[in-house]
């Protein structure tokens, strides 16, 4: 049998359980697993079949992204296998002093750096505790990171935002090649 722990912060239980478990509930159906929930530690354990060990790794990276802060709704986005999580700790690149500053930074006034990150790249972004979160088509998650990264490093708003909207470009471009049967390397880069 195939199983897997992982540790999420107690205060993202309730969120994981659900009203009535149903949110526990739902993953088990559609991912055919089994979970245990220890509230008091925050410990998840999830088992499934030897057959398909790859639900159990699905369901982890669904908890995963709960505990991170994401709502459920939006953590079921990782049922669909072309979608990706990645969770960046924000103690690699500053102090924990700095934490409170950058957060701050990522998030922007009223939430407009986040919400522009999301909308440009159709990510989700969430920024918990020392972590950033995000959710989305590995390319649009990379491409997530890199503003992220600006953003800690220092980087003016409104760079990244110009960033940004580059990047939106060059995913809609990807979308379209890919709808005709490409991919971008079947074309030369225009300077």
């Amino acid at each position: 049998m195939a199983e897997t722990r992982l540790l999420i912060p107690k205060d993202r239980i309730g969120v994981v359980i659900g009203k009535g478990g149903e949110v526990k509930h739902q993953i088990e159906e559609k991912l055919g697993v089994k979970v245990e929930i220890d509230s008091r530690e925050g410990e998840i354990l999830i088992r499934g079949s030897d057959q398909n060990p790859l639900s159990v790794l699905r369901a982890k990276e669904i908890f995963l992204a709960m505990g991170r802060g994401f709502s459920p709704e939006r953590a079921f986005r990782l049922l669909d296998e072309s979608q990706y999580l990645q969770v960046l700790n924000l103690t690699d690149y500053v102090s924990e002093n700095a934490l409170q500053r950058i957060r701050g930074r990522l998030i922007g006034q009223r939430g407009k750096t986040r919400r522009a990150i999301e909308e440009s790249l159709n990510v989700y972004v969430s920024i918990y505790g020392k972590t950033v979160s995000i959710i989305g088509d590995p390319q649009a998650v990379k491409m997530a990171t890199q503003a992220v990264e600006m953003l800690v490093r220092g980087a003016q708003h409104s760079t990244v935002y110009k960033f940004l909207d580059k990047a939106r470009k060059e995913l809609k471009e990807m979308s379209k090649l890919q709808a005709l049967g490409k991919s971008p390397v079947d074309f030369p880069q225009q300077s």
